[in-house]
């Protein structure tokens, strides 16, 4: 086991390390939120397969290969779906907006503050995305090196605070990259080939498991049916995301990149499926199908190998719970702290905007590691997460790009009455009910029609700037200037 010590050190420290060097690039706002939005395609594609390839991905998603066999693969295949479409059809056209936020898209398009109520909609949401993945660190600690919940949760929130608020987006982008390399090896080329060889290869596995194991429909039609709901339109509407595609340089680099980053996931999807299937050959009785990635590895694969795969684990939490994090930051500062500020004094005084978008990722990670020290069950949390998100945002977000006749009285009532309506059904139904999301978006698009078709259409001039946005042509979203080095 010592050899996986020094493994997991030498990465963990590797991390902080990128995080000082991003501390030295980040000397403004954009290059501090979004990379300077000049992330080329290797980096961006390699940063966004990192970002939507989390622990969920890895640890959810052989979990489900163990219980359901290729199938298992859905909920990931759904992420990478998403990643597709947003890529091919959006990313372009929200790159040239120049925004920092969902909610300042959303005030963009409507000439109004219907971003208010959808940036805590939106915080809520990325607060318990890093919630979920700060979880995972115990998870990954307790099972294989045997370290206290608490220790795992503290050290592992710690050093991705560290870093994320060192460097904001620079350090986040150069870890992410090491992430997408360590994850790639370690469960493409590594953990997936030796654990069907471990089982005896595929031949074994059909003959040792229930043909419903190779059924790609297997795990049912609702279950797909509600992933590609949650998940795929997900993708396409969170600020963790978005803030990714605000990096790139280009609109090529945006769609074409997102588009690898999307073809990656569905790979990776495939990957887990196979290695919770031969988990199930080799380890048939596991009480937590969440622990067959964590018992494949500590008990089939040699010393070193081991470690890696284990970083790999981690490299796929941290991507996730760095990029929920200063996505969590920015729409705590720049949509909520920001316009309460501004209302209470009148006016938006100067402030150094780096050191406050450094302070609101310490606080907002301190708040994540004391709420997760708080949870214990990491689906009910993402589960809350994703429901609010679709059900609430997802109909004012893709109203306002496809629907020109939306209007800001529209997109508030779309958040209230899906968000309520989610949020009361999961009361009625459970969290992991189904109902809460079907039910919510269908409210939230009726109230979107109907309060869009009782209001005035939006103003010309506000659809006008709009349209200039989306263009790429409006002055007011240059570049920012960068200060010069001291």
């Amino acid at each position: 086991m010592a050899v996986d010590y020094i493994v997991i050190v030498v990465y963990l420290a590797g991390m902080l390390a990128m995080g000082w060097w991003g501390m030295r690039r980040s000397r403004s706002k954009s290059e501090f939120l979004v990379a300077g939005r000049r992330l080329g395609p290797a980096m961006y594609s390699g940063t966004m397969s990192a970002i939507v390839v989390g622990g969920a991905s890895t640890i959810g998603g052989v979990g489900l290969g163990y219980q359901y066999g290729l199938s298992g693969a859905w909920m990931v295949v759904s992420i990478g779906l998403g990643m597709l479409a947003l890529s091919l059809f959006f990313s372009a056209r929200l790159a040239r907006l120049k925004v920092y936020t969902v909610s300042e898209m959303l005030d963009l398009r409507y000439g109004g503050r219907a971003g208010v109520i959808s940036g805590v909609v939106m915080w809520a949401y990325t607060l318990m995305v890093a919630v979920t993945a700060t979880i995972a660190y115990a998870t990954i600690f307790d099972v294989l090196l045997d370290m206290n919940r608490t220790v795992a949760i503290v050290l592992g929130g710690s050093i991705v605070v560290a870093y994320s608020t060192l460097g904001g987006m620079w350090s986040i982008t150069l870890t992410d990259m090491v992430q997408f390399v360590v994850k790639t090896v370690g469960m493409l080329l590594l953990l997936m080939p030796i654990a069907v060889v471990k089982a005896g290869g595929f031949g074994e596995l059909k003959a040792q498991l229930p043909t419903s194991y190779f059924d790609p429909l297997g795990i049912g039609g609702e279950a797909i049916f509600t992933y590609v709901l949650v998940y795929t339109f997900g993708m396409l509407i969170g600020q963790d995301i978005w803030q990714r595609v605000f990096t790139a340089r280009s609109d090529r680099t945006a769609k074409w990149g997102g588009t690898i980053a999307g073809t990656y996931c569905l790979a990776y999807a495939v990957a887990g499926a196979i290695v919770g299937t031969a988990a199930k050959v080799l380890y048939p009785n596991l009480a937590n199908a969440d622990d067959a990635f964590a018992t494949v590895v500590k008990e089939q694969l040699p010393v070193g190998v081991r470690g890696l795969v284990l970083a790999a684990a981690l490299a796929a939490v941290m991507s996730t719970s760095s990029g929920a994090l200063i996505s969590c930051a920015t729409v705590a500062n720049n949509d909520i702290w920001s316009r309460l500020r501004g209302a209470v004094r009148g006016s938006d005084e100067p402030q150094d905007e780096v050191r406050a978008n450094r302070v609101f990722i310490l606080i907002m990670g301190v708040v994540a590691i004391c709420t997760a020290l708080a949870l214990n069950d990491v689906v009910e949390a993402l589960t809350v997460a994703y429901n609010l998100l679709v059900g609430g945002l997802l109909v004012p977000i893709l109203g306002g790009l496809l629907w020109k006749r939306g209007t800001v009285q529209g997109a508030f009532a779309a958040v209230a009455v899906g968000s309520l309506t989610v949020l009361g059904l999961m009361a009625a139904f459970g969290i992991l009910a189904n109902e809460p999301v079907y039910y919510g978006l269908l409210a939230s698009l009726a109230a979107y029609v109907i309060a869009s078709l009782a209001t005035e259409p939006t103003d010309a001039t506000v659809l006008a700037t709009w349209r200039e946005r989306l263009a790429g042509r409006d002055p007011e979203a240059a570049p920012e200037p960068v200060e010069a080095p001291r």
